[in-house]
């Protein structure tokens, strides 16, 4: 007998909301400031799901031990949250598929490894705070994905069980952190990954090509 889907969740960045307009804004930014050339948003994009860091380190071409990093990523971050939802938006189908996951009863949350201060504001300018059954950043606990604890600690805030709950991601520590979880996980490939990344590797219950394919994919498999 298939298990009901009673609650999704969802990863922030590149499955949720297409933050990277802000991001790929806050990088071209540091990089003009230090009298580099802008990059194209379609270069930016598949980084954004590495977090700052990467960012930072693929925008100035650095290695992973460059001190300058710390500074350059600190200046990135400060422009970021001042703009932080200026061209943020759900995806392309993502509010058809909210509205219709709560018009059926059906729970959703985010868990990501966005820290709190960024998660936060970002979630209330957009309207979302108060739709979600849980908003779980990198920083809510100790571990962060690929740890399943945060989709364990959304799995009690939503009184679910992890066989009734499904995580929607675009990493492969996305993938891990919820089958490490005991739930079904879902890839999003509309998000933000790399060309040489190969997501049917990553052992996930299944692919979707854009949001509203998570409606049938939940109308099909319960």
């Amino acid at each position: 007998m298939k298990k009901p889907i009673q609650t999704v969740l969802f990863d922030l960045d590149g499955t949720l909301l297409d933050t990277a307009p802000d991001l790929a804004f806050a990088l071209n930014t540091v990089l003009s400031e230090q009298k580099r050339e802008p990059l194209p948003l379609e270069q930016i994009r598949p980084w954004v799901s590495h977090g700052g860091n990467t960012l930072i380190k693929n925008g100035f071409q650095l290695s992973e031990q460059d001190p300058a990093i710390k500074s350059l990523r600190k200046r990135f971050l400060d422009i970021y949250l001042d703009h932080i939802a200026d061209h943020t938006r759900l995806f392309e189908g993502m509010p058809e598929v909210l509205e219709t996951l709560e018009s059926g009863g059906i729970q959703w949350g985010v868990v990501t490894n966005k820290p709190t201060y960024l998660t936060t504001p970002l979630l209330q300018q957009l309207g979302l705070t108060s739709r979600s059954v849980c908003n779980i950043s990198g920083d809510t606990l100790p571990q962060c994905k690929p740890d399943p604890a945060p989709l364990l600690h959304a799995c009690e805030l939503a009184q679910t069980i992890p066989a009734h709950c499904i995580y929607v991601g675009d990493a492969p520590r996305d993938i891990e952190a919820g089958r490490r979880a005991g739930m079904r996980t879902l890839v999003a490939l509309y998000g933000y990954i790399e060309t040489f990344e190969h997501p049917t590797q990553w052992g996930a219950t299944g692919m979707i090509q854009k949001p509203l394919d998570l409606l049938s994919w939940i109308s099909s498999s319960t």
